[in-house]
């Protein structure tokens, strides 16, 4: 039988969905979708802005970076 854990585990901290995400350093993936994203917010395309930005934190690579 396991012992019972009495204290907390760590914070979990979950990222700002409110920011477009930040590429992974050195993920050319990374980088063309946050281009894209950009391009899309610069005509307004806020639709579009956001799909980039949920492909890009699908992306198996990508992992949030912490300013």
């Amino acid at each position: 039988m396991r012992p019972q854990q009495t204290t907390p585990g760590p914070p979990i901290t979950l990222p700002d969905l409110t920011q477009p995400p930040r590429p992974a350093p050195g993920c050319d993936v990374c980088t063309a979708l946050d281009k894209q994203r950009a391009q899309a917010e610069e005509t307004r395309d806020i639709r579009r802005a956001t799909m980039f930005e949920v492909e890009m934190r699908r992306h198996p690579n990508h992992r949030e970076v912490t300013p």
